[in-house]
């Protein structure tokens, strides 16, 4: 009987859900998961998680006492509510989850160790292993540096919002466990740069993510390299025998779908035999990479402003949940 994409997929590549929807995560089975604002956000604002955003608004109030601000209650809330679907997830998958710190801290060291410290907390006092976790923190120099540290506490980090080599290079002098390039992002600015619409091996995000597992594969990092943010299923197949893969659910389903041959396209081996220059990144090399490299420095600003402006969507839908429980018998969640 012949397999499908998925199947052949699974074989060469951990399959990570990328998704905050727990019902998705059930019916599609990744091994690991991931979350960032804007799926805590969509998922926050679906009926069928009512109780989980009532709950850790209700315990918030508790935690704070009921003089506190609702301002500061909806704060510890957000952060309460990314551990509480990552507990979830965690009892579906039998990997690790990722969750983000606040991106309006992504250039902030000591604020990003806070919160990662913060979220650790947390999941370890629910009886969750941090050794199941992985901190998603942007691929800033202040977020690359603040994972360093993390990653020497035993605190395992996800640098998110990465698309240039030097951020890839960077992260992994620091000894993070993943990196998360954003391989649909990369192909959005190239078309809206250039006009023009790419395929297969030609996609811009394809050839940079390969470029970066070649790297890594041939300098023997351990970093793990986990393809992110993909916009049709080519782009996937052409990725082929990456570390990991993080996929939507409905590319998951069309990919489970879709009977072929799947080829492996990225070998360790194949990288081993590269000729490739190796490179030493400081700031100052970071920061002169970055500023030339026009498509990284559009989107990680992009991306940081995205997921900051999720956030307080996020806030704001706390808030608004939290006055209608404050005044009793309120509509579920997403009601109309």
């Amino acid at each position: 009987m012949a397999k499908s994409l998925l199947a052949q997929l699974r074989a060469m590549t951990t399959v990570v859900g990328d998704t905050g929807d727990i019902e998705a995560i059930e019916k599609v089975k990744p091994q690991d998961a991931t979350t960032n604002p804007s799926l805590l956000t969509a998922a926050a604002q679906m009926p069928a998680y009512s109780k989980i955003v009532d709950g850790v608004l209700l315990d918030a109030k508790k935690q704070l006492g009921e003089d506190a601000e609702d301002a500061q209650v909806t704060k510890l809330a957000f952060e309460n509510l990314a551990v509480a679907f990552g507990k979830k997830i965690l009892q579906i998958i039998p990997g690790r989850v990722s969750t983000e710190v606040d991106a309006r801290m992504s250039y902030d060291t000591e604020k990003t160790m806070e919160q990662a410290h913060s979220i650790i907390q947390k999941y370890e006092s629910a009886g969750v292993s941090r050794q199941r976790v992985l901190i998603k923190i942007a691929s800033t120099w202040e977020g690359i540096r603040a994972a360093e540290k993390l990653e020497k506490e035993g605190i395992h980090c996800n640098l998110t919002l990465l698309f240039g080599i030097h951020q890839a290079i960077a992260a992994a002098d620091a000894g993070v466990t993943l990196i998360s390039p954003f391989v649909g992002r990369i192909l959005d600015w190239y078309k809206k740069d250039t006009g023009k619409d790419y395929e297969g091996a030609d996609d811009p995000g394809v050839q940079s993510v390969t470029k970066i597992y070649n790297y890594f594969k041939k300098f023997g990092y351990k970093t793990q390299v986990m393809g992110a943010s993909f916009r049709n299923t080519g782009e996937i197949t052409e990725l082929a025998g990456c570390d990991l893969l993080t996929i939507s659910p409905h590319f998951l389903e069309e990919l489970d779908a879709t009977q072929g041959t799947l080829e492996r396209k990225l070998d360790p081996a194949k990288a081993k035999a590269m000729q490739i220059e190796k490179l030493t990144i400081d700031k100052a090399t970071f920061d002169k990479m970055h500023a030339a490299d026009r498509m990284a420095h559009d989107k990680l600003s992009e991306g940081i402003e995205g997921f900051s402006k999720a956030l307080v969507q996020l806030e704001q839908l706390l808030a608004k949940r939290l006055s209608e429980l404050e005044a009793g018998a309120p509509k579920p969640v997403g009601a109309r």
